[in-house]
């Protein structure tokens, strides 16, 4: 029977209905170093995302050449494949907020570097990709110390919130592309780099306050062998495999940024850039309504619905035949993809032990960027066989199909329980 109206205005279901929706920032008041590191991380996204437009939108301006912009992301993507692994050995070998603030430190100096250049009457193009290929390699020893030395400042059961939290820097990305596009039409490149550096200082700043982390207990030295060992790891783990294929399978098949531009003629060219705001407003809104996240304990299941709904709003937008529907379509893919992005980060925080979080936060960062940077090849060979609309679409259905197949084929992904994967945890590091 539906709630009466003096049912509705009873006293405390204002609070109830904040507890089961609102985004849980227990973390946040819990821990003092978590706090400090969330804060510094949030801020330094700021910029990231600034730099994500000005690079290529400088590299653009000084070459006339869509080919030389592509082949930035080339830059960064070797230096991310190689030293991501060993990121992922250091961060099980020495103090994590260590080896996060020496990786500031690295990203901070690159950002002085192409502010410098940017105020050259004539900026070097080859510094642009030595600043891409730098700013890769750093990230590659940045984000899996950030990720294994997450788990250590919380406790378990707070994880999911930590996962939704982490998502809030997708609001980043909605307002940084439209400040960076504001910098570059109006002051320049330069003043985007030093905003950057900027927000850098501050991450540093934050982590200086921060206590040292303890190496955790048996914690290797560094060798190729405890590289192949994080790997061993990751394969043996069904339920850690499938989050990592089905996340792929998801950027391959459906990824439709790199046609953004050309979808736009359909509505007009100003269009582009509400794509890409409305696709990262998505996974703000769920992070912003994430309460209920943390009753839900078949994280496996929850994947791979995500997933689907992705694949099918992906399809929906690429035949959407009026702007509003197409943005309707995104914002529903991009809400999808970070229910995914939640459940997938709580299901490696919860269940990998701590002597390995460090090397299997590498494998997901490769699982996590090898999926958007073949995706974007792949739909633009599909769209240009196929036709623009319908390459993309058929990318959309064949992720839903790629989604049920991996269900199928890994049931331990499938059945996956948050209460397993804690137990298996606490297992192997008793």
């Amino acid at each position: 029977m539906a709630d009466s109206p003096s049912t509705l205005s009873a006293p405390g279901w204002w609070p109830r209905l904040k507890r089961h929706v609102a985004l849980d920032l227990t973390p946040l008041r819990e821990s003092r170093e978590y706090r400090l590191l969330f804060t510094g991380q949030f801020v330094s996204a700021f910029g990231s995302a600034i730099t994500y437009v000005i690079l290529p939108w400088q590299m653009f301006q000084l070459t006339q050449s869509t080919l030389y912009v592509g082949l930035l992301g080339l830059a960064e993507f070797f230096p991310m494949f190689f030293l991501s692994f060993a990121g992922g050995a250091l961060a099980d070998a020495i103090d994590r907020r260590k080896l996060i603030l020496t990786a500031e430190c690295g990203l901070a100096l690159c950002c002085v570097a192409l502010t410098c250049n940017a105020l050259l009457a004539q900026p070097h193009v080859w510094l642009l990709f030595f600043g891409a290929a730098w700013s890769a390699g750093f990230n590659a020893i940045h984000r899996p110390a950030l990720e294994s030395l997450t788990p250590q400042l919380v406790r378990p059961e707070h994880l999911p919130a930590v996962s939704a939290l982490a998502s809030l820097r997708s609001f980043m990305f909605v307002v940084g592309p439209a400040i960076a596009g504001m910098i570059a039409a109006g002051f320049g490149a330069a003043l985007g780099f030093a905003i950057n550096f900027a927000t850098y200082l501050v991450a540093i700043v934050a982590l200086l306050r921060m206590r040292g982390m303890p190496v955790p207990k048996g914690a290797p030295r560094m060798t190729l062998g405890t590289v192949l060992e994080g790997l061993r790891y990751a394969r043996k783990r069904g339920e850690l495999l499938g989050t990592y294929l089905i996340d792929i399978n998801a950027m391959f098949f459906a990824m439709p940024i790199v046609l953004f531009p050309a979808l736009a003629q359909d509505f007009g060219h100003v269009s582009v850039g509400w794509f890409y705001s409305t696709l990262a407003l998505g996974p703000l809104l769920v992070s912003l309504t994430s309460g209920w996240t943390r009753r839900v304990q078949r994280h496996g299941r929850a994947i791979i619905l995500a997933v689907v709904v992705w694949g099918i709003a992906v399809a929906g937008f690429a035949l959407a035949h009026s702007l509003w529907l197409a943005l309707l379509c995104l914002l529903l893919a991009g809400a999808a993809d970070g229910v995914s992005g939640i459940f997938r980060m709580t299901v490696w925080n919860q269940s990998i032990p701590d002597r390995l979080r460090g090397r299997m936060a590498s494998v997901e960062m490769m699982s996590y960027l090898t999926g958007p940077y073949l995706g974007n090849a792949q739909v633009g060979f599909s769209a240009s066989l196929l036709g623009l609309h319908t390459g993309i679409a058929g990318g959309g259905l064949a992720c839903v199909l790629g989604a049920v197949l991996l269900a199928v084929l890994l049931p331990r992904f499938y059945r996956y329980h948050s209460e397993e994967g804690i137990a298996h945890k606490r297992a192997e590091e008793a």
